[in-house]
């Protein structure tokens, strides 16, 4: 069992969550989910550091936020890139006890229970023990994460589910937790919860570069160490994954994955 592994852990990882992580769109959901000048803010999972700094702009004049993150590399790479007043980056576990990181107005997490299937709804308990009375907690994933493709070959197709099941079991991955996001918020009592479904990925005709890149990586790094066997291409790897990219780089293929955001508020004492 790898379940506290992170799959996409690669030399290159800082950069690719740099790449991807768009301004307008962490802004528009952190603003649909109340973030507000002056708030105190935790951005729990937060990798590169790119979104910690972000949000950051939104809570300008007076505001501050940390950015937790298990990883020495990216937490090291987060403060060198995206630190300044205001911002603190820290590396932690959020497997363990984190309470002495004080309270908070707001809590962000985003694209990080996909990595915790079986600990998911601890973690979202233990988050919100860190809420200040009416502070609210910000869910945001995907759903169907990597399966919604149209235009590829039916040996592809159930390759990729079948990698996607390895995960599932040997890294504790949950390419279905968008749906789930909601019951923990409900679960835990919170109030004044909203829910909104966008896409996050949708991909059609040409191929951009930082597309490209991202979900390459994907295939490099997150395939090749599910550890699945590959036994339907004689070539191996090799050849899965020259079919994945001939199929991605098609400008027929189609894809696309929805992103489910919840967010939910703590009663007030």
């Amino acid at each position: 069992m790898h379940n506290h592994e992170y799959i996409m852990e690669h030399a290159e990882e800082a950069l690719r969550l740099d790449l991807k992580t768009d301004r307008e769109s962490v802004h528009k959901q952190a603003l649909w989910a109340g973030l507000q000048p002056g708030m105190r803010v935790a951005d729990i999972g937060c990798g590169s550091g790119k979104t910690t700094s972000l949000l950051h702009e939104l809570l300008q004049p007076s505001g501050s936020i940390v950015g937790v993150d298990a990883s020495e590399t990216r937490i090291a790479h987060a403060a060198k890139n995206h630190g300044g007043a205001g911002v603190e980056f820290v590396c932690r576990d959020i497997y363990e006890p984190i309470n002495d990181l004080g309270q908070f107005d707001f809590i962000w997490v985003r694209f990080v229970l996909e990595y915790h299937r079986s600990k998911s709804t601890e973690i979202v308990k233990k988050l919100s023990e860190l809420l200040k009375p009416g502070g609210i907690l910000c869910l945001i994933d995907l759903d169907y994460n990597c399966l919604s493709h149209f235009g590829l070959s039916q040996r592809l197709e159930n390759t990729i589910g079948r990698i996607m099941a390895l995960l599932e079991k040997d890294f504790d991955f949950d390419p279905y937790i968008g749906r789930k996001l909601y019951s923990f918020l409900y679960d835990i009592g919170l109030e004044d919860i909203a829910v909104q479904i966008t896409t996050h990925h949708l991909i059609y005709g040409s191929l951009n570069e930082i597309d490209a890149y991202n979900w390459t990586k994907k295939v490099e790094v997150a395939a090749q160490r599910s550890g699945y066997a590959f036994d339907e291409y004689s070539g191996g790897y090799g050849e899965f994954q020259e079919e994945f990219e001939r199929f991605f780089s098609d400008p027929r293929r189609f894809t696309y994955t929805p992103l489910v955001c919840c967010r939910g508020r703590k009663t007030m004492l």
